[in-house]
């Protein structure tokens, strides 16, 4: 059964890993996907793969810390659509670097993507969901904002933040009708772990605090992000979902 059947929706950062897993599930469950991503390119190629498979999507370009740019997104969903009825703000980015050493321009860069891109792309579509009979907005946030490890720091506090966000959006939108949860992702293996998880001391203790013994997909989080965007979720609102393979859970 096709969940998402009729359904538009917006996944920030889809150009690849968990925003373009997303992206494919949500076409298979029938939406019709806005793919952006900062990198042009990528969100093409993410959604020349997901037509040609049978889904619909659109790519645009959209760097989220830039109020521009999501103003014209929204300007062309609406002009489009109409309407929305799913976003997921998963577009982010991180500095490793031990704290005492990160930049004034890192530190920016990271609130921008990873908390100003979220409060920007959750505030300006607010019109589009509330036209929607019912809305799903799901903030990629990290199970590092709960469990951070070394030179996160940065990273940690703008997740942590997005986690916060959610629950306080949960309670000013749920009269509009618009459910609003996240989505902690734990150790997942995309583009911008790659460099960690290849390092085989690193590799080989973060297993061994992950009790199922396996790192994570980005199909592992996007199926998170479905049951949030489905009516499988109808009465669900300002939680938080982690997708970690059970490190959260202190064994």
């Amino acid at each position: 059964m096709k969940r998402l059947d009729g359904k538009t929706a917006l996944v920030t950062g889809a150009g690849a890993g968990i925003g373009s897993a997303t992206a494919k599930l949500f076409t298979e469950h029938g939406a019709f996907v806005y793919v952006t991503d900062v990198n042009g390119e990528a969100a093409e190629e993410t959604v020349a793969a997901l037509n040609s498979a049978g889904g619909q999507a659109a790519a645009m370009t959209v760097d989220v810390a830039r109020g521009q740019d999501v103003t014209h997104l929204v300007r062309t969903i609406k002009a489009d659509r109409g309407k929305l009825d799913i976003v997921v703000n998963n577009a982010g980015i991180n500095v490793r670097a031990s704290f005492r050493h990160l930049t004034d321009a890192e530190w920016e860069r990271m609130r921008e993507v990873n908390l100003d891109g979220v409060v920007r792309i959750a505030r300006d579509t607010f019109p589009l969901l509330q036209a929607a009979e019912t809305a799903s907005l799901v903030n990629i946030a990290s199970l590092m904002g709960h469990q951070p490890v070394q030179q996160v720091a940065g990273y940690a506090a703008t997740k942590g933040a997005v986690a916060a966000l959610t629950r306080a959006l949960a309670i000013e939108y749920a009269s509009f009708g618009i459910r609003v949860n996240s989505v902690s992702p734990g150790f997942i293996e995309t583009a911008m772990t790659e460099r960690v998880l290849k390092n085989p001391f690193m590799n080989k203790a973060l297993l061994e605090r992950t009790p199922l013994r396996r790192f994570g997909t980005g199909e592992d989080v996007a199926k998170a992000a479905l049951f949030y965007a489905s009516e499988d979720s109808a009465y669900i609102t300002g939680t938080e979902l982690i997708v970690d393979g059970g490190i959260a859970a202190g064994v």
